[in-house]
């Protein structure tokens, strides 16, 4: 990662960086610098920009809030950081603009200081000129045209993709722009090609309850055969189904489908209570991640309800993996936020009409297919969590416990909001898109064609074995599971059950055909 100690003369959104003494927890996308020649690095996401020293800016609030809005990627924790700094005077955007009153950027900054504070610059604006774009659409993601509102104050095009109380930043690098591009519904098609069209249906139950058991898995409870179960069903039956779930209403019956009624809360929905994600290590708690306070929940909700809203039509992937990402950043539910973070994957794949029903995409099986795919899942979580929490030292602690309304008992003590929320309302889920695209294409060329390929060779031997014996085709997958368990070996159990395995040649005959079936890629 690069550092900004290694720019010795910064100029943009370093400079700001430096000179208002921002502390970002968020590292800068783009770190421009003076030097003696024009050059460009990129070292593990980030882009260090080297200019000669005609383009430097005036060593003023103007010049490098200008050089930022113009040439970098916008990068709204640092602006939302600046505007709320002490050492910020909001009188230097009034004056700019009393100065500049048709100028493209400061009219963007002045919008940009309103809808981040929510106060008001004390200028007499409104002047009749051409708009502008609040942000650069060839550099992060915006609202799709058609939702574009004008702002007639500043004559600016609002394109934020979300509301202020939550914004997230999704970055147009190469990268990015590769991942959002990924055609899930081409691949589920090339799939539907090569096993047909019917036996992709049929193994629409089979994935449904392996992304419910994987779930599971990730949460530590893979042995809860009943709430494996319920899960599934709610998979089934509400992905991509009614309202988007991200309204208390809709939250609680959601929650509530997936918990079950045997639960220590007391009421469901939105949380009315502090909490943290983290573990016990003897008597001592170790915090991973603190999330917003209650009393934030619902309008960072409606922020990420915005979100999908502003950006209909773009790229399923990045909608998706925003929607899943941001829910569990969010983290609204005393219980349940990672069920809910992974249905949210499924369920706007749904609705963008790039999953048919009834099929969903076993992402947590993946996910938890092996220890390196868990350790990258959990790296790409703590992508903002751990950063966050390092600039929160000293903020949180644990005292006398809490009773909270919704039956949740808590003594974590928090005193960084102020500072957390510049983070949680305007989080950079770059790479979390990026993440996501890749756990959805191996899902679809990976596990989804060896699952199919396993139903396909499944159906042939049911074929086969019927040539030999008429079974039903339960006992025949009943036969076909004690084969697998038992190395081709007739148990007497079995035997006793079906008493005509036992006639000579047929249970040598049966295990051949099953033994030609899985052997074959036809």
């Amino acid at each position: 990662m690069l550092l900004m100690d290694t720019i010795s003369d910064p100029i943009g959104g370093a400079w700001l960086v430096r000179k208002f003494s921002l502390g970002l927890v968020m590292p800068l996308a783009t770190m421009s610098g003076n030097g003696g020649r024009r050059s460009s690095q990129i070292n593990d996401g980030q882009t260090q920009e080297t200019y000669v020293d005609a383009m430097r800016p005036d060593a003023t609030l103007r010049g490098h809030l200008t050089f930022h809005l113009k040439h970098e990627a916008p990068h709204l924790e640092l602006l939302s950081r600046l505007f709320s700094a002490q050492a910020f005077d909001p009188q230097e955007l009034a004056t700019w603009f009393n100065d500049e009153p048709t100028g493209q950027y400061v009219r963007r900054a002045c919008f940009l200081y309103e809808w981040l504070t929510g106060k008001q610059l004390a200028v007499q604006a409104g002047t009749p000129v051409g708009y502008v774009d609040a942000l650069d659409a060839k550099r992060v993601v915006v609202a799709s045209p058609d939702k574009a509102v004008p702002n007639r104050r500043w004559r600016v095009r609002d394109n934020l993709p979300g509301s202020p109380a939550f914004c997230p930043i999704i970055r147009k690098t190469p990268q990015l722009t590769a991942s959002m591009s990924l055609d899930v519904a081409a691949l589920l098609a090339e799939l539907g090609a090569e096993f047909g069209d019917d036996l992709l249906m049929k193994s629409a139950v089979w994935m449904t309850l392996r992304e419910s058991r994987s779930s599971f898995q990730i949460e530590g409870e893979a042995d809860k055969a009943d709430r494996i179960q319920r899960f599934a069903s709610v998979l089934g039956r509400r992905t991509g189904q009614g309202d988007l779930p991200l309204s208390n209403a809709a939250l609680a019956e959601l929650q509530t489908e997936i918990l079950g009624q045997v639960t220590s809360l007391q009421q469901f929905g939105i949380r009315s209570s502090p909490i943290f994600v983290g573990e016990v290590h003897g008597y001592q708690e170790l915090v991973h991640y603190v999330a917003p306070p209650p009393e934030d929940l619902r309008s960072m909700l409606e922020g990420l309800a915005t979100f999908i809203d502003r950006t209909s039509g773009q790229s399923p992937v990045m909608r998706s993996a925003v929607a899943a990402f941001g829910f569990v950043y969010i983290h609204p539910l005393a219980d349940g936020n990672g069920r809910v973070h992974r249905f949210l994957i499924n369920d706007i794949l749904r609705r963008d009409g790039v999953v048919k029903d009834p099929l969903i995409l076993p992402v947590s099986s993946l996910i938890t297919s092996d220890g390196t795919e868990r350790r990258a899942y959990d790296r790409i979580l703590e992508m903002i969590s751990r950063p966050l929490m390092q600039s929160l030292a000293g903020h949180y602690g644990f005292g006398e416990r809490t009773a909270y309304p919704d039956g949740i008992t808590s003594n974590l003590k928090f005193t960084g909001n102020d500072s957390a929320r510049h983070v949680w309302r305007l989080m950079d889920l770059s790479r979390h898109v990026s993440y996501l695209a890749g756990v959805v294409e191996r899902t679809i060329k990976e596990d989804m064609r060896d699952q199919s390929r396993y139903m396909r060779r499944h159906a042939q031997a049911r074929a086969a074995i019927k040539d030999i014996i008429e079974m039903p085709d339960a006992q025949i997958d009943r036969v076909i599971r004690s084969i697998e368990a038992n190395k081709g070996v007739l148990t007497h159990v079995l035997a006793k059950e079906i008493p005509a395995l036992g006639k000579e040649g047929v249970w040598d005959a049966v295990v051949s055909a099953l033994k030609a079936s899985f052997q074959s890629d036809s």
